[in-house]
């Protein structure tokens, strides 16, 4: 990875792939190098047969991410021109998760804010320490939350509690975040690794081309009116359907045993 920075630490295990923010002096403010290496790093993982679910998460425990490093803000966004090639940078980078074929999982404790939280709603399951604090202060920095994010929360927890999330500015707790369907899983920090890897453990035992078919197919479902692409999923569906895959799953349920499956 020709991007590969310090500050993003990648390790894989157990078919899982590990995406860990680590700028923990910042709480894991996200810096213009950490938004480079992040579509390499997926595309990483993407390449990887082993590979059957990704987890991105922050080092130390104060901090998911709590969002991009403003300190950057001077040199990398104070002129427009700059912060058009910024917002581009950063854009492929939030594409690039919400966009792979690997389920992907935000393991979340302590700050979640801004483009962390981005970064978290372009996951597809969000799994946090019930210590957990979650906000989008935009309005008070005076900048407009990036399209494709406030998407995002708008299809996650609806136009209403996105209204209260970017009006008020204001941190949620966990329990709010659960309420409200912005993460999936609120846990004691101390079980958050386990029930993480447990849920991972689940997914990378089923069926990729079928994780894989259902992904793109919701994603697809959520679109807005009038862009749902219906031959696309009929397509999905039938890949799973023409699949060793599929073949094995039969077998395995007829022998009473574990399927095994190798995503094609």
């Amino acid at each position: 990875m020709s991007s590969a920075t310090p500050e993003m630490i990648v390790k894989k295990e157990a078919h899982i792939g590990w995406m860990t923010f680590n700028n923990p002096l910042r709480m894991n403010a996200v810096t213009l190098d950490m938004w480079k290496a992040i579509p390499e790093i997926v595309a990483d993982f993407e390449a990887d047969p082993d590979i059957r679910v990704m987890v991105l998460t922050g080092a130390g425990d104060r901090a998911f991410v709590a969002g991009a490093d403003i300190s950057q803000f001077e040199e990398n966004r104070s002129s427009a021109d700059a912060v058009n090639s910024y917002d581009e940078i950063s854009g492929r980078a939030f594409a690039a998760i919400a966009e792979t074929k690997l389920p992907t999982i935000a393991m979340i404790h302590g700050y979640c804010i801004g483009g962390g939280l981005g970064i978290a709603l372009s996951c597809d399951i969000r799994i946090a320490a019930d210590h957990s604090t979650f906000a989008i202060p935009a309005a008070r920095l005076g900048l407009a939350y990036p399209l494709e994010g406030t998407h995002r929360l708008v299809e996650i927890v609806g136009p209403s509690f996105a209204k209260e999330i970017f009006y008020t500015a204001r941190q949620f707790s966990a329990d709010e975040a659960l309420q409200m369907g912005l993460i999936n899983r609120s846990v004691e920090a101390k079980n958050l690794e386990q029930t993480t890897h447990a849920m991972c453990a689940q997914i990378a035992e089923n069926a990729p081309l079928t994780v894989t078919a259902e992904k793109r197919i919701i994603d697809e479902l959520v679109k807005e009116p009038g862009n749902f692409d219906r031959a696309k999923c009929e397509a999905l569906a039938a890949e799973c359907f023409s699949s060793e895959d599929y073949a094995e799953g039969r077998a395995a349920f007829m022998q009473k045993r574990k399927p095994q499956f190798k995503g094609r």
